[in-house]
Formats: structure tokens, sequence, C-alpha cells
């Protein structure tokens, strides 16, 4: 992300959950709840706005704010959903925008 503005924030976690759900092949009767973290500097809006939005209406939704790590990278939005399916922990795919594949070590 560049910029703290609500429609940056809402298009970049819309995003970010559309391809979790897509390369996961989530139905979304299989949600059972969504936790989005936002660093600091993120302050415009709500991430999960962005579920709302895209019709999650009936699954629980959480916001919570980023750990200040000396050093971490600005303005990320992390998202742990939960969801029924049959994928074991190898089989699921963790998404990783905009840059945010540098978090792990493992995905460079």
């Amino acid at each position: 992300m560049d910029r703290d503005d609500a429609e940056t924030v809402l298009s970049a976690t819309r995003r970010l959950l559309d391809a979790m759900i897509e390369r996961n092949g989530v139905a979304r009767d299989d949600l059972v709840s969504v936790l989005f973290t936002a660093t600091e500097d993120l302050r415009s809006v709500f991430p999960a706005e962005a579920a709302r939005r895209m019709g999650l209406a009936k699954v629980p939704l959480l916001c919570a704010r980023e750990i200040a790590v000396e050093g971490a990278m600005p303005q990320v939005v992390r998202v742990l959903m939960h969801f029924h399916g049959d994928l074991g922990l190898d089989d699921v795919v963790h998404v990783y925008l905009d840059g945010a594949e540098s978090l792990r070590d493992d995905l460079e």
C-alpha cells in the first residue's frame, strides 16, 4: 500500500481476500470467521469493511492492531481466515501481495 486512505486500504484488502478465497477454493458458506490486523500507520478505515462490502454479512469479523516493532514493514494488512474444507495444512495457499512476500523467508 502506498498511502492510508479508505479506498486504498479497502481495495488492497479486497484483493487479498479475493485471492485467498480463490486460491484455496473456499466457498463463502464455508467461512467461519476472519481476523484482520493492520499496522499502526493505517487508521483511515477498518479493513473488515472490505469483507462487508463483498457481501460477507454473516461472517464474524474482527480487526486488531499489529505490534509496533522497530523496522517492521509499514502499511500492512494481514488476514487470518478460518474456513471449513478438506485442505490439509500443506495444501492451504498463503497469499502475500504487493511486496509482503518479503515477510516470509521461504517465499522470496
